[in-house]
């Protein structure tokens, strides 16, 4: 793994997973999706990480006309680097999870690199009452959840998207993952430097243990060496400590509402800037510094902002 004299902050501003009911500040609206990004952006995000929801309900949406009711106020107002998803949810097909990567040919996009049982019931018995009628079946449902993410799939999102030049952050839930991307590695279908996002605690996953840590890490760098930039992101109330420990390690970090809605323990976040703040609070204590997006970009080997679709 190339480490980096400077830590790239990701922010995942409002995920699919988290529903309305479960915080008033998850960003819900495209008008609260854009302000969210460039409040995290200003704390010191050099990625925002993009998903979007229906406006009056907050169910996950893939529609791009809804992305673009965004997207392009985003990009005027910060510098930070774009990435859209293409995992969507689980409850949507590969084609709704690709639509809007496809049309809006963004700098980065993520990449789920293996299929999980990937799932949050255990949340549902915290609510008695609910926003919207479509979240409880959506949270209690997620037991028969399967995150789609096929060999075939994989590639199809890949040469797609490669042919944009979209770079990708390769999303990796459990160590099985690692070797599915070494595979298109191998067969030459994407080029380093790789952008490794691995993920911790979801139901369904790998656990947010230390010995998992360095054993995803240890096993990334026997499969790609140098040719990969490290970043992690852990679930929950492990957002913080495996961000810190992930960082002292080399590595990069993600944070945002998408990943946990609090920003201690028992308190729940304002905010995605708040833990943008936080993160990059603790870093400067280890005299560590932030990526900004023009060093993110030549770091990762981005197109720049100026060479996307919108």
């Amino acid at each position: 793994m190339k480490k980096n004299r400077k830590v790239i902050i990701t922010c995942a501003v409002t995920g699919a997973m988290h529903t309305p009911t479960m915080s008033d500040a998850l960003p819900i609206t495209p008008e609260e999706i854009a302000d969210a990004s460039v409040e995290a952006a200003e704390a010191g995000a050099s990625i925002i990480h993009l998903h979007a929801r229906d406006p009056k309900t907050g169910q996950p949406t893939g529609d791009p006309d809804v992305f673009m009711d965004f997207l392009p106020a985003i990009k005027e107002k910060t510098d930070a680097v774009i990435n859209l998803t293409t995992g969507g949810s689980p409850t949507m097909s590969v084609e709704e999870r690709l639509a809007c990567a496809m049309k809006v040919k963004p700098e980065m996009c993520s990449l789920n690199m293996g299929s999980i049982n990937f799932a949050m019931f255990p949340l549902a018995n915290r609510y008695k009452e609910w926003k919207h009628p479509w979240e409880e079946e959506y949270v209690r449902n997620s037991d028969d959840f399967i995150f789609r993410n096929t060999f075939r799939d994989i590639e199809k999102i890949m040469t797609i998207m490669s042919e944009h030049g979209t770079k990708f952050e390769h999303e990796c839930y459990d160590v099985g993952h690692l070797y599915n991307l070494a595979h298109f590695a191998d067969r030459g279908l994407i080029k380093p430097p790789f952008f490794i996002q691995t993920i911790f605690g979801i139901l369904g996953g790998i656990g947010a243990d230390v010995e998992n840590l360095m054993y995803m890490r240890s096993t990334a760098d026997r499969l790609f060496g140098d040719d990969y930039q490290w970043s992690v992101l852990a679930a929950g109330k492990h957002q913080m400590s495996f961000s810190t420990q992930a960082a002292l390690m080399g590595g990069n970090v993600r944070v945002g509402m998408e990943d946990s809605l609090f920003i201690g323990k028992g308190q729940m976040a304002d905010s995605n800037a708040q833990q943008v703040e936080k993160i990059k609070r603790i870093l400067s204590e280890f005299s560590l510094e932030i990526a900004t997006p023009a060093e993110t970009r030549e770091i990762l080997g981005l197109k720049g902002k100026d060479n996307v679709g919108f």
